[in-house]
């Protein structure tokens, strides 16, 4: 192969290679656009109920969180995602489990107007001796920083194996806010089978 000829090949290649690479920086764009923030569609990010129980640190008790938002089925450890609540930490104890904190804890996605209920239930407990005191709190993102404020906050006590209690019930409103005189702790079931 002459001179000339290489020079032609080489330049041709490199105007394909640079070629290719100007349609894939082009396809990127099109392919992951860049995310649009809330503010810039002048809508506010959905704001979210959480709940969190605690109890003893290095106590082998599996207590269980269920939550229920307004028409929505419970969450739990059987149905760990409903519509609006997601339960994101089901806690057994020791049981499998490399830390002495016990925790669980459910969020929602949005805050629909209406009841919602919180019950503790006690699956297990090896060793542990009786009462076993929960904590439990509820908050809601305040406001677009993620800042809580909270709702309501109560211990309970299991008292035996199989306990479910409902720490709590509540109403909000349609901006979020606690409609005053709705909490109770009236017992409403929501452990579900398994499924």
């Amino acid at each position: 192969m002459d001179e000339e000829t290489l020079t032609v090949w080489l330049d041709t290649a490199l105007l394909m290679l640079g070629g290719f690479i100007l349609t894939t920086v082009l396809m990127m764009s099109v392919v992951n656009p860049p995310a649009k923030s809330a503010d810039s569609e002048g809508d506010k990010a959905p704001g979210n109920v959480v709940v969190e129980a605690q109890w003893g640190d290095k106590l082998d008790a599996d207590v269980d969180l269920w939550v229920a938002a307004p028409g929505d089925r419970p969450v739990g450890y059987s149905n760990k995602s409903g519509e609006i609540f997601s339960l994101l930490r089901d806690d057994l104890g020791k049981s499998q489990d490399v830390t002495d904190f016990n925790y669980e804890i459910a969020y929602s996605r949005g805050m629909p107007s209406g009841e919602y209920v919180v019950n503790v239930h006690l699956y297990r407990a090896i060793g542990a001796s009786f009462p076993i005191d929960v904590k439990l709190v509820a908050s809601v993102r305040a406001d677009e920083e993620g800042k809580s404020r909270q709702l309501v906050t109560t211990t309970v006590r299991l008292l035996r194996l199989n306990d479910q209690v409902t720490a709590f019930r509540f109403n909000l409103d349609s901006e979020g806010n606690l409609v005053p005189g709705s909490v109770n702790s009236l017992f409403k079931e929501l452990r579900v089978a398994s499924q």
